[in-house]
């Protein structure tokens, strides 16, 4: 016995879906240079401060660095210069690093 034709699309992995679109692959290529941007600061930051912090949007305004709290945020802003110079360093292009508390 066969089954019906379903209406639904087939899921494809995300991989697939965000080369077959011009738009969702240049979503695709902005996390994954934000997520470098990340990694790329990270040494710069207090141990303690790391798992606080997690890469946020990139867009053409800047880029932006998503703090657990207000605690962390306040912390990150005095420590712009120091991730800007590493991220100088590792040969990113400098840009604004927004400073945004992460919402629940």
């Amino acid at each position: 016995m066969s089954r019906p034709a379903s209406s639904v699309p087939l899921a494809q992995p995300i991989a697939r879906a965000l080369e077959s679109s011009a738009a969702l692959a240049r979503l695709g290529e902005r996390m994954r240079e934000s997520n470098a941007r990340h990694a790329a600061i990270l040494e710069a930051l207090p141990e303690g401060l790391r798992a606080h912090v997690k890469p946020g949007p990139l867009d053409e305004a800047g880029w932006s660095l998503l703090a657990a709290n207000a605690a962390v945020a306040a912390k990150l802003r005095q420590l712009v210069p120091l991730m800007d110079a590493a991220l100088r360093e590792k040969g990113f292009q400098a840009i604004p690093t927004r400073i945004r508390i992460q919402s629940a």
